[in-house]
């Protein structure tokens, strides 16, 4: 009888331990998983080009100054001043600062620049990039303007045309653009700068065209007696060859110069050198 009683307690007792032991299975396989902890980036939609000035609204003179930071493609981008009814005053291209960043980087940029009589008082400028891949414009910014009433006059700037002289058989025939700069006691001196600055998009498509490397600077220009003196720094003749080409810049800054009454003779100097200069 005792034994029958041990063998009860026993398998009473092995019963509860297999009960015991499922129960704490089913609730650990009931048991979510914690989850791990990973770290999410966080998406950035910064624009690519960024304009500082003109802020909105802004009420702009001549010249208009347009400021900001870009990141494109060979640090280039575009800009263009619209009239109150969508028409082109002026587009032009533009390069942010050289920078010593990595490729990428934001580089901040200015451009100061003259533009067309509007017809309406109020306009916009516009900042965007061409894209590389189809031409594209991407990345645009545009900035609704006001135009002040501001006193002007109108200079000329020559260049060579590839319609109007196809041939190109004289490569000193040189054709006047006209440019609206602010009112001035220098206009001799403003009408080389609109030179220096070459065509914009407007005048390369009607054929304009300039011989003269892109960042000439002015050293000084002084008149005495009717003869003028244009003294640039080098990069005027940085890489120029052939006749016709010096021939074309010769011809562009002396007709530029000539247009005043006063101007009887331009002498072309380079960091005061008017030896061996300009050599074809």
């Amino acid at each position: 009888m005792g034994k029958l009683i041990l063998t009860i307690a026993i398998i009473i007792i092995f019963g509860i331990g297999i009960l015991l032991s499922l129960d704490f299975l089913a609730d650990k396989q009931g048991q979510s998983p914690s989850p791990s902890v990973t770290a999410t980036p966080t998406p950035t939609n910064e624009p690519n080009i960024s304009v500082s000035k003109p802020q909105p609204g802004d009420t702009v003179g001549l010249p208009l100054v347009i400021e900001g930071e870009a990141r494109v493609f060979e640090a280039t981008f575009a800009y263009r001043i619209k009239d109150g009814d969508g028409s082109l005053l002026l587009e032009r291209h533009a390069m942010t600062d050289a920078g010593t960043g990595d490729i990428g980087e934001f580089r901040p940029f200015k451009v100061t620049i003259n533009y067309s009589v509007p017809k309406f008082d109020s306009g916009s400028v516009e900042v965007f990039e061409y894209s590389a891949k189809d031409g594209t414009e991407i990345n645009k910014v545009v900035v609704a303007i006001k135009f002040a009433d501001v006193q002007s006059q109108t200079v000329k700037a020559y260049f060579s045309n590839e319609k109007k002289d196809p041939n190109m058989l004289n490569c000193s025939n040189v054709y006047a653009i006209s440019r609206r700069i602010p009112k001035t006691t220098t206009p001799a001196r403003a009408a080389l700068e609109e030179l220096l600055i070459g065509v914009d998009s407007k005048e390369y498509e009607d054929g304009y065209r300039t011989s003269i490397n892109q960042g000439v600077k002015i050293n000084s220009l002084v008149l005495e007696g009717g003869v003028i003196t244009a003294d640039f720094d080098d990069t005027l003749e940085a890489g120029v060859g052939g006749s016709c080409r010096v021939q074309a810049i010769v011809a562009q800054i002396t007709q530029t110069l000539k247009q005043f009454s006063s101007v009887k003779k331009v002498v072309i100097s380079i960091n005061g050198r008017t030896e061996d200069i300009l050599q074809p």
